[in-house]
């Protein structure tokens, strides 16, 4: 028996589940902008292990030359990057969509990002920045909560509303904002919402003073793949601003994203 499917929120291990790999993945999975550099004892800590596991997995990235060490404290080396440029190389559809944002960001003049969806949070896949206007660092490879995030909320919507329910209610909840929404059964009005209008706004549930509007992203069969956002300023863009003026070329920006999808027959 393989690795079963999605469940509670997570996956569960089968018979040919390789504990020893996904203990490495959580040593590396610990390594973060809060924790960049630890001791044994941190990163043990961090990903569940005893220190010897964890020193046996950290001088194996080491010697692999996915890990560096000062003696004491451990760090990731930039070779870490070829993991996640290989989703990027294997997934051609993101160097073509890149130009299509880029001519988004240009009419909109605000930035634009896609993200796919992962358990419970979204994952930053491409990235066309105008400004800083987070104080949440974004890139590539990038984590947020699905569950009060534009592009969340559509990744969810092309979900049944079963799998849906169940996302949101092993996500770890909480209000950011005193705009956000955790009420399991509010937020699938959200959801479901989001699905029947083909877009999905939402209004500074993430971070004060962060509006963004996120449409899908899909395959040649229909199915929601990624979802595409615009993100401003609420103090200087509308919510009614932001759908009268930007949802449109955003729509648009989707729709040839994924036309280019199903010419990559995916």
């Amino acid at each position: 028996m393989a690795i079963s499917t999605f469940e509670g929120g997570e996956l569960k291990p089968g018979d040919s589940y390789v504990q020893s790999f996904a203990r490495g993945l959580e040593v590396i999975r610990s390594f973060s902008a809060q924790a960049p550099r630890q001791t044994l004892t941190e990163v043990a800590g961090r990903a569940g292990l005893t220190r010897a596991g964890a020193r046996r997995i950290l001088l194996t990235l080491q010697t692999l030359g996915y890990v560096e060490s000062d003696g004491k404290l451990f760090s990731l080396t930039p070779r870490i990057l070829d993991l996640g440029f290989a989703y990027l190389s294997s997934m051609p559809i993101w160097n073509l969509a890149e130009p299509v944002m880029e001519a988004l960001v240009e009419q909109v003049k605000e930035s634009c990002s896609a993200a796919a969806l992962e358990g419970t949070d979204i994952v930053y896949v491409l990235r066309v920045p105008t400004r800083k206007i987070m104080s949440i660092g974004l890139g590539v490879g990038s984590r947020l909560p699905a569950y009060c995030t534009s592009m969340g909320r559509m990744l969810l919507a092309g979900l049944p509303d079963d799998e849906a329910l169940r996302r949101l209610r092993t996500s770890k909840r909480g209000p950011l904002t005193r705009h956000t929404i955790t009420d399991v059964e509010a937020l699938m009005v959200k959801v479901q919402q989001a699905r029947k209008q083909g877009w999905c706004l939402v209004n500074q549930e993430l971070e004060e003073g962060l509006i963004s509007i996120a449409a899908p992203i899909t395959n040649r069969t229909g199915r929601t793949v990624a979802a595409l956002n615009i993100s401003g300023q609420a103090n200087r863009t509308s919510s009614k601003a932001m759908q009268d003026t930007m949802l449109p070329p955003l729509l648009e920006a989707a729709q040839a994203i994924s036309r280019l999808l199903g010419t990559q027959g995916a």
